[in-house]
């Protein structure tokens, strides 16, 4: 779901809506614009007003806080993943191999989350990190220690490639967009609707186009920032990659 492609359209919809109303001003009887007629659209336009105001309250909110939860889970997977290559790191030379495994895969991860420009993201939860992940933590578990303290190490280890795989599909599971097609069409049949109130009883000069201009902009700058938070691996508004950057250069050292 493309968030400039959707508060394009928001924007399109609430400020054709205004111009509609500004048309049907002109051409609309007298009587159709009276005094009584116009309580009763500011009423049934109050209610519209008061609900879009809320869900969209509500929904970037919502958008603020998943997109806080991700970004957290986002850097915990980061710092584990430098935890389990010092774990390995003190087990010995013995499982070199693992940990140059273990950058394998979290490089992997980076270049399917943040791609080069133009070209697709294959997204954290493709099957060539699923792979790589199952190869490492079989890597892990095949170790074979000779003392208490790479025991230990190794039991510390598997539980951290676990952890590290639950954040991933906790991550993966989130890539999909949350905001269903039919609340959005919902929203902006209301913001039309509103929209379009507000030129019908409004004189037609350049300060009131002005004004329901900057409006409806504002009201597809909200719609933007629900959508694009909702898409926190691309967009304009994006977790940023500096923690898993960081770890991957923390690698094998």
């Amino acid at each position: 779901m493309n968030s400039l492609v959707i508060a394009g359209i928001v924007f399109a919809c609430t400020f054709g809506g205004a111009l509609l109303g500004l048309l049907l001003r002109v051409l609309l009887p007298e009587h159709h614009l009276s005094n009584e007629s116009k309580d009763i659209v500011k009423l049934g336009t109050g209610l519209i007003a008061t609900m879009s105001a809320l869900v969209i309250g509500l929904l970037i909110a919502s958008a603020k806080s998943d997109f806080d939860a991700r970004r957290n889970a986002f850097q915990q997977l980061s710092t584990n993943i430098i935890l389990l290559d010092r774990s390995l790191a003190h087990y010995g030379p013995e499982a070199k191999e693992t940990r140059a495994l273990l950058h394998r895969a979290a490089s992997t991860l980076f270049d399917h989350i943040w791609t080069p420009q133009g070209a697709s993201a294959a997204g954290i939860g493709d099957t060539e990190i699923t792979e790589m992940g199952g190869t490492l933590y079989e890597s892990v578990r095949n170790l074979k220690p000779s003392t208490d303290s790479q025991r230990s190490i190794q039991s510390q280890a598997l539980s951290v490639t676990a952890e590290l795989a639950r954040l991933r599909w906790q991550l993966a599971q989130r890539e999909q967009s949350s905001l269903p097609v039919p609340f959005l069409v919902v929203l902006m049949l209301w913001l039309t609707v509103l929209f379009m109130s507000f030129g019908l009883f409004s004189p037609v000069n350049s300060t009131v186009i002005l004004v329901l201009f900057v409006c409806a902009f504002s009201v597809a700058g909200a719609l933007f920032l629900i959508v694009d938070m909702d898409q926190p691996f691309e967009g304009l508004i994006q977790i940023s990659s500096g923690p898993l950057r960081d770890a991957i250069s923390q690698l094998g050292k």
